[in-house]
């Protein structure tokens, strides 16, 4: 614990030393919008893609979809609307880091996040990161990670957006945003209702989804205040309130619904100088879940996890060349169910980055971190990551790192099944990547190995009930294809952009591909603006993929390969410097495909979707 205190004491002493050598000296801002600007500027060797506005502005979609069709993500879905969980380069859903501003959001309980339980609509920013990020968003951060990010705009404005939507199976979205800013304050509020019957049609059968119902309502608010002219006080807050009815499979009714209540809660104190830049973060998440085998009826389980939170980040400027960062971070877990008592963690961790760019065509960064979590003995994390650009049209990338997972609460006490004498999960991996542009396009392609020792997977047991287990060793290896194209001709604006991935993920004892990864992967967009009126085309291909650790085929072992496509048209009404009035239609599911991504649960059939989306 000296140790401990020490790094705290000194964290707290260098902040307070470069404050004091710097409060008289005089500040300029770069830039007025602030964020987690940091995400891109300690990745230089790492593939990382920001979503566009015009993907995040397409209202019809959930934020499932938006990554299906716009990223190299694998997703399972329990039926349209229930549990998502991400597949990463044939990671498992628990090795893929969600972090909202800056800090992991992950579920202590299962250590997932549910990607239809976030709206787009909240975020200002989605970046997607590939390859292992431990070092610097602790555990899970493994087969890559998702940055959502809240800006706030410290120039004089003032606007607003109404989002209105209906669709099949009487889905119906409403939200409002609104955004204003000053030299000094700035805020963004906003909050979307969802409600959905969600009855879709099972193709090539007379059923339909009976109890698939959804709704949820999500809220979100941002402020942020000018202390002095070194010194920014910010707060974020964000809750969902959801409940669903989790459909069934074809061969089993379903009468059991779940609720979900997640509240997020961040203040964060950033003092700049002209060398230095200091984060404080304070944190308060709540996850809540209720689960009712039959909705009609008061019986229920549940389960709650409180996390707070303190970090400090530190950015030191040695020169234009050399760039030190350091990162304090204490968490305290304290949870409640009644499928897993009330257990209690404490998490520790000292993390050092520094990056040279000895000029502008090369940068190298270096990463080392140590953890200390009560009941586990977390190893020392590192990672390497550079770029070198060789001319304005090739750049190469590199990266390899060291990075592990705790296991969850309910891996360790989920009774019955919970494994207390589980190890931490450890992951190497490397991964190459080159950039080629020329013009208007531009080429990604990334190779990558990724190496796992102790991964732990739930399986059924002896006494009839699943319980994890620490698998000795998986490895996943592939290559990655990005392609971007955009071209004007006059008033025609053409963009077109295309992902692909080959992944092999495999127990390297068994040889055999691990359930529920697709080797190949592909999807590709192509969108069409002239004056008013915009259209898109989105096609993804999903290759076949094991429900078994067998590799056995057959409808009781594996799922078929599918085509899926979806097209919309949007015409601008009103535009004008106060008025943006916009209306759509979106064809979903455009070839009437059945499909599934789950064993026995049916997506949906073709449908539909209109909305009306305003800025004033």
């Amino acid at each position: 614990m000296r140790f401990l205190y020490s790094l705290i004491l000194l964290g707290l002493c260098s902040v307070y030393a470069i404050g004091q050598t710097q409060k008289d000296s005089v500040l300029t801002l770069e830039t007025v919008v602030l964020s987690d600007v940091k995400l891109l500027k300690n990745t230089y060797g790492f593939k990382t893609t920001k979503l566009k506005d015009s993907v995040l502005e397409n209202d019809s979609k959930s934020f499932t979809d938006v990554l299906r069709f716009n990223s190299n993500i694998y997703f399972k879905e329990n039926g349209y609307g229930m549990v998502a969980s991400p597949s990463f380069r044939g990671t498992n859903a628990s090795q893929t880091a969600v972090i909202w501003n800056g800090i992991s959001i992950n579920s202590q309980l299962n250590g997932q996040t549910d990607f239809n339980l976030i709206n787009t609509n909240n975020f200002d920013q989605i970046v997607i990161k590939n390859g292992g990020g431990s070092v610097q968003y602790g555990s899970g951060a493994i087969g890559g990670s998702i940055h959502l990010n809240n800006t706030l705009d410290f120039s004089s404005h003032f606007e607003h957006q109404v989002r209105l939507s209906y669709g099949s199976f009487n889905t119906q979205k409403a939200s409002y945003t609104t955004n204003y800013g000053s030299s000094k304050f700035a805020a963004n509020f906003g909050f979307q209702y969802v409600t959905s019957d969600n009855d879709y049609k099972y193709l090539d059968t007379d059923d339909v989804n009976e109890n698939g119902a959804f709704n949820n309502l999500n809220f979100n608010l941002n402020l942020g205040y000018f202390i002095s002219d070194h010194s920014i006080i910010k707060l974020f807050h964000q809750s969902f309130i959801g409940e669903r009815e989790l459909s069934g499979t074809l061969n089993t009714i379903s009468r059991s619904k779940y609720l979900d209540e997640n509240f997020r809660s961040m203040i964060e104190w950033t003092t700049i100088g002209n060398t230095f830049t200091s984060k404080v973060k304070l944190a308060h998440l709540q996850e809540l879940f209720k689960f009712y085998q039959n909705k009609t009826a008061d019986n229920y389980s549940f389960g709650k996890v409180n996390t707070y939170l303190i970090k400090h980040i530190l950015d030191y400027n040695v020169s234009n060349k050399l760039a030190l960062k350091s990162i304090l971070d204490y968490n305290y877990f304290e949870a409640d169910g009644s499928s897993f008592g009330s257990p209690i963690r404490n998490a520790f961790s000292a993390t050092a980055i520094a990056t040279y760019k000895p000029n502008a065509k090369s940068a190298i960064g270096l990463n080392i971190r140590q953890d200390v979590t009560s009941g586990f003995k977390s190893p020392l994390l590192f990672s390497v990551d550079g770029s070198y650009r060789f001319n304005t049209n090739y750049k190469v990338l590199l990266n390899a790192s060291k990075n592990f997972r705790v296991p969850t609460f309910n891996d360790l006490f989920w009774q019955p099944g919970g494994n207390p004498n589980l190890k931490p999960e450890t992951s190497y991996q490397v991964d190459l990547g080159h950039q080629i542009s020329y013009k208007w396009v531009t080429l990604d392609l990334n190779t990558y190995y990724i190496k796992n020792e102790n991964l732990i997977q739930w399986k059924p047991s002896n006494s009839g009930f699943w319980s994890p287990i620490n698998i000795d060793q998986t490895h996943s290896y592939g290559t990655e294809v990005g392609l971007t194209a955009t071209k004007s001709l006059g008033k025609h604006q053409f963009k077109f952009t295309g992902n692909y991935s080959y992944t092999i993920s495999e127990n390297t004892k068994t040889k055999k591909q691990l359930i529920y990864v697709p080797k190949h992967k592909a999807n590709l967009s192509l969108a069409y603006n002239y004056k008013r009126l915009s259209f898109y085309y989105q096609h993804l291909y999903n290759d076949m993929v094991f429900t078994t650790s067998d590799n056995l085929t057959g409808p009781f072992y594996s799922l078929p390969d599918y085509d899926i496509a979806n097209t919309g048209i949007k015409y601008q009404l009103i535009k004008n410097k106060s008025h943006d009035l916009k209306i759509g239609l979106d064809i979903n599911n455009v070839f009437n495909v059945k499909y599934n991504n789950v064993a026995f649960r049916p997506m949906p059939n073709q449908n539909y979707n209109i909305q009306i989306h305003y800025k004033f």
